[in-house]
């Protein structure tokens, strides 16, 4: 992915995403990871994964933008 195109993230979001990832680890596998920890696995999500998360929902806007055109040729008049 080129830098034009890297998901950005605000910094209060990052931190709310970074305590997130810290909280699941804590509950699911007992594991207490530190910020820098939680911060790196972010980034790998951001860069490995988000654009799968992101290149589906322009499929699914694209769809459901080219059903609403469809419609709007339902109400032509002849």
């Amino acid at each position: 992915m080129n830098l034009n195109n890297k998901i950005k993230i605000n910094e209060e979001k990052r931190q709310e995403m970074i305590s997130a990832i810290q909280t699941y680890f804590l509950n699911e596998r007992e594991d207490k990871l530190g910020d820098l920890a939680a911060s790196l696995i972010l980034d790998f999500f951001i860069e490995k994964l988000a654009p799968e998360f992101y290149n589906q929902g322009v499929y699914d806007s694209y769809i459901y933008m080219s059903d609403r055109i469809e419609d709007l040729l339902g109400i032509q008049k002849y």
